[in-house]
């Protein structure tokens, strides 16, 4: 229906009049006749067996002669060690707007020796990029050799801290190994690109952050040496280096003889502070060298690594880490806006936001500055939930797939806002005359402004430390919008009609002018919408979020084709989904997923998932009249918007009832530690001489762990001698990374535990922790050390080191060779001559990976593994208040009756008094699923992903509890929760 401007200025007030009457310029004349643009985006990837081509030029990635603006997040398949639930995480990313996904590939977690590299099972590469290719992504592949990624060592395996060849440079012995590695991972990653049709590997990483010898020849020869061996194993995408921070380091042509030109990108990695102001980079920042992507003028602004969170070091709130709930909040949707669409002005069209699904650090796998869970406070949770965060990051996503005119900007004439707080970006697309203005807002109250140099005469608010996109002269469909004040967020063709999505923070008042120059024919689906038509303009106005979604049909302007306005606010926009099927573009809204669409004449088919009752509604392709969702036909009816809309809700999910955990059973280890236990079957610690950057103190031999092969969790000791009656105290010097610890007993009787100190935030971030811990002989002891002197009596000093992994080494110094374990013992009183017995883990469990075990009595008895008998160990409750140095182990089982249509994440929860002094080591079925520190924190939730835990059947859950014996031990409260429930999901195999 056609409103008089009388009506329309009483539904839309004032604002939407002044619009109305002013709306009418723009930087560019927009007319019918205007060419429309270049082209569509490139077609979803695929492996479609075709051959393709991938250049660039300064705008951005040319996929098969079109352009593609890349629009990644990162996520790691080591982090979430169950396949099935890979493909739930690429799906989600996908639906929200990503069109890739950038994946490290960590050596240690493939590597259990030289020589030995597993691709199978969590560690089937080849299935994740199968997977990615099937769900329609493009993959960023970044296999280091060193990746940091806050893991142990870097990404190195534990074996490569002891050998000869440094590290990071062009040492012949260590780019052996590299050879090895590199060999191992590109016959995998080579079946999967894209240029060849049998995957979507679209680019690919060499080594990360390497700024430590960039000026020297032995830096250069590595990356030479990288490049070369790359390109020999067959990878034939274009190759980057990600440079730590925009220091113009690695450009083309700065390494090797030049043989990268022409298909070598730079790219730099950002993680700003919340507080900070945008820094510009790009083609349009400050110059020379050091200026970001200006550095390489001749290649597209590229950021393989963006702020998608922050890592939270140890502590909790008394120490310094504030749990990732704290990242979010901080980085949260107005962040993401301030910084990503900063990005977006300043020429980066390739952006990977690190990191998008975050996961879990689980067994031995994370650095030592972290804990377990690395949820990062990314847009997707530890728990594959969907956070607020999306909401920014699917309606650029979207807007980016859609809408082609952003993949060439240029800077255009500057354009000042009347409010001064407001910095303006003015860009232009040359060939479609397109303009987008990123406003940004940084102060702390939200701004209201208008563009006048621009045309744009009516408010547009700008939240504090916020920002936002609109643009001008922008084709959508078969029409053009002169301008809008809010962002448009997708444009499509389904069926009949143009679709065109606008979306802002709920609450705003969108104001939109249609270039239109005959009187349309306007119809208002939804009551919210207002309109005024005058001089060849059409003015549409809605306050968004007011109703949910907001529908206008505009036809009868003298263009065939109508076109259906669709207005949402952030939380609405969140529940459309388009999605592109060969026989043409769908837009789906309601759910709170959509996972595929798939038509089969006139039926189409959705997979998706809800979480509330709630509407369906499908535009599509001509000729549908049948929808059905997870495999169930849903009635529908042909609504006025052309839609098919559902006759009634779709359910939504009953979360999960959650069994209570009793029933365990307890028992006490560390034999280890008494004077009797047999050591003879353990490895000698008599080495001399060592490659670790540690040294080695004169006259003792080398007593660091990974010298013997041990490189992962707890680490036992026994020293043995015979003629050191008089020893009054000892001195235990160790090395393990933050919140390592020792303890230690003398023939049985414990001397005491000793813990690393709690670290500042720059200490925490080196790893390379030292302490020396000196224990005075128990009175008791010393009398008997008396009454034996004269005698040949045997001694044993027990020692248990828990060890925290390897440092990172990003200076490439080989930092990651600091020595872990026992370093030195030194005696007062006596100089006994000691003979050193060393056990840390066992053989790799060919299963679960090198990282899944340390060196406790009962990993190595398979106490932690589901089908060990613990028939008879004692039956115990829950608290526990013990006072014992040393370890203990409890152990239950459970059994879960998750309804098969729900994906259920699950948790378990640790709760205990703060000041009790111990920790756990958590294993669900066999798997290390992370570690509990209860007097530090910030952790007390353990994800338990789905394929792991048996989501129907019987579970095995087993604690290994190590305390110091000064407080009551715990467990205390010990519990599952649901973290997150909704009824679809994926199907989920058991690992």
């Amino acid at each position: 229906m056609e409103l008089s401007r009388r009506t329309f200025h009483a539904l839309a007030g004032t604002a939407a009049l002044g619009f109305a009457l002013t709306g009418s310029g723009s930087p560019t004349s927009a007319n019918a006749s205007r060419p429309v643009p270049t082209g569509p985006p490139p077609p979803v990837p695929s492996a479609d067996g075709g051959r393709h081509e991938i250049g660039f030029d300064r705008h951005s990635l040319l996929v098969d002669g079109r352009r593609l603006v890349l629009w990644s997040g990162e996520m790691h398949p080591f982090r979430l060690p169950s396949p099935s639930l890979w493909r739930d995480v690429l799906e989600k990313m996908r639906a929200h707007g990503y069109n890739a996904v950038s994946v490290c590939v960590a050596w240690n977690y493939h590597s259990s020796a030289p020589g030995r590299y597993d691709f199978t099972g969590v560690r089937d590469l080849d299935l994740f990029l199968r997977m990615a290719a099937e769900t329609g992504l493009y993959v960023i592949v970044r296999p280091g050799p060193y990746i940091n990624a806050e893991v142990d060592a870097g990404g190195f395996p534990g074996w490569l801290t002891a050998t000869e060849g440094t590290a990071r440079t062009s040492d012949p012995t260590y780019l052996r190994y590299v050879d090895e590695w590199l060999t191992a991972v590109n016959a995998v990653v080579a079946k999967r690109l894209f240029t060849r049709g049998t995957g979507t590997v679209l680019l690919y990483q060499i080594e990360n952050e390497y700024d430590a010898h960039v000026d020297e020849p032995a830096g250069r020869a590595y990356m030479s040496y990288l490049y070369e061996k790359v390109r020999a194993d067959g990878i034939d995408v274009p190759l980057f280096h990600n440079d730590k921070g925009r220091n113009g380091f690695w450009v083309p042509g700065s390494f090797g003889t030049g043989g990268e030109k022409g298909r070598w990108l730079y790219g730099f990695d950002g993680y700003p502070e919340p507080d900070e102001v945008p820094p510009d980079w790009g083609h349009f920042g400050p110059g020379g060298a050091k200026g970001g992507a200006t550095a390489s003028p001749r290649t597209p602004g590229f950021v393989p690594e963006f702020g998608g969170g922050w890592f939270d070091p140890w502590g909790g709130s008394r120490f310094g880490g504030k749990g990732y709930a704290e990242a979010r909040r901080t980085r949260d949707g107005a962040y993401e806006r301030r910084f990503y669409l900063t990005n977006l002005a300043n020429g980066i069209t390739l952006h990977n936001v690190y990191m998008t699904f975050g996961g879990t650090s689980w067994g031995w796998l994370p650095a030592p500055a972290v804990y377990t869970s690395y949820d990062y406070g990314a847009a997707f949770d530890e728990a594959r939930n969907a956070t607020p965060k999306l909401a920014a990051m699917h309606r650029i996503g979207q807007l980016l797939r859609h809408v082609p005119d952003l993949a060439r900007l240029n800077r255009a004439r500057a354009v000042r806002a009347t409010d001064k707080r407001i910095k303006v970006y003015h860009l232009t697309n040359p060939d479609t005359g397109a303009h987008v203005y990123v406003l940004r807002n940084d102060s702390g109250e939200a701004v209201t402004t208008t563009l006048p140099d621009a045309g744009i005469d009516v408010p547009v608010t700008v939240p504090a430390r916020d920002a936002k996109l609109i643009a001008a002269n922008l084709r959508l469909g078969r029409r053009t919008m002169v301008h809008s004040t809010v962002q448009p967020m997708l444009s499509l063709t389904a069926g009949r009609q143009d679709l065109a999505v606008f979306a802002g923070a709920h609450g705003d008042l969108a104001q939109v002018v249609l270039d239109c120059p005959d009187e349309p024919t306007p119809m208002r689906l939804d009551p919210e919408p207002a309109w005024a038509y005058n001089l060849g303009k059409l003015n549409i106005s809605v306050p968004l979020g007011a109703g949910g979604l907001s529908r206008v049909m505009v036809e009868g302007d003298g263009v065939d084709t109508p076109m259906l306005m669709l207005f949402a606010d952030d939380a609405t926009a969140l529940r459309l989904w388009p999605y592109e099927t060969p026989s043409g573009r769908l837009l789906v809204y309601g759910p709170a997923l959509l996972r595929s669409a798939e038509l089969r004449g006139s039926t189409v088919h959705l997979t998706g998932d809800t979480i509330g009752a709630t509407g369906l509604e499908v535009w599509g392709p001509r000729g549908i009249t049948h929808v059905t969702w997870n495999g169930r036909a849903v009635p529908t009816r042909l609504s006025a918007s052309g839609s098919l809309l559902a006759l009634r809700p779709l359910p939504g999910v009953t979360r999960p009832v959650l069994p209570a955990l009793d029933g365990w059973r307890r028992r006490t280890e560390n034999p280890e530690s008494e004077p009797d236990f047999d050591d003879s079957g353990w490895t000698t610690a008599d080495r001399r001489t060592t490659f670790s950057t540690t040294p080695v103190p004169e006259g003792q031999p080398v007593l660091f762990a990974d010298d013997y092969g041990f490189h992962y969790g707890d680490v036992w000791y026994r020293g043995e001698w015979t003629d050191g009656g008089g020893v009054e105290s000892v001195s235990l010097a160790y090395s393990t990374g933050t919140q390592g610890l020792l303890m230690a007993w003398l023939d049985g009787e414990p001397l005491g535990t000793h813990r690393m100190p709690v670290p500042d935030e720059d200490r925490a971030r080196q790893g390379t922790w030292t302490a020396r811990a000196a224990f005075g002989i128990p009175e008791e002891l010393r009398k008997r050390f008396r009454e034996q002197r004269g005698r040949s009596e045997r001694h044993v000093l027990s020692v248990l080191v828990r060890r925290m992994q390897h440092d990172m080494d990003g200076e490439a110094l080989d930092t990651h060779k600091a020595a872990r374990g026992l370093t030195a013992v030194t005696f007062e009183g006596a100089d006994p001559e000691v003979t050193w017995r060393i056990q840390g883990e066992s053989m790799p469990d060919p299963v679960r990976g090198p990282l899944n075990n340390g060196g406790l009595y009962g990993e190595r008895e398979g106490w932690h593994l589901p089908e060990y008998d613990d028939g008879d160990w004692k039956d115990a409750g829950l608290p526990r208040a013990d006072r014992r140095q040393g370890v203990t182990w409890y152990r239950t089982d459970f059994r879960l009756d998750v309804d098969p249509g729900v994906d259920a994440s699950l948790g378990l929860v640790l709760d205990d008094d703060p000041d009790r002094a111990y920790r756990v080591q958590i294993f669900l079925n066999g798997w290390n699923m992370g570690q509990y520190i209860n007097d530090v924190g910030p952790q007390h939730t353990f994800v338990l992903p789905n394929g792991i835990l048996r989501t129907r059947g019987s579970n095995t859950l087993a604690l290994a509890v190590l305390s110091d014996g000064t407080t009551p031990s715990g467990p205390g409260d010990v519990r599952l929760t649901v973290l997150g429930a909704a009824a679809g999901g994926v199907p989920v195999r058991p690992v």
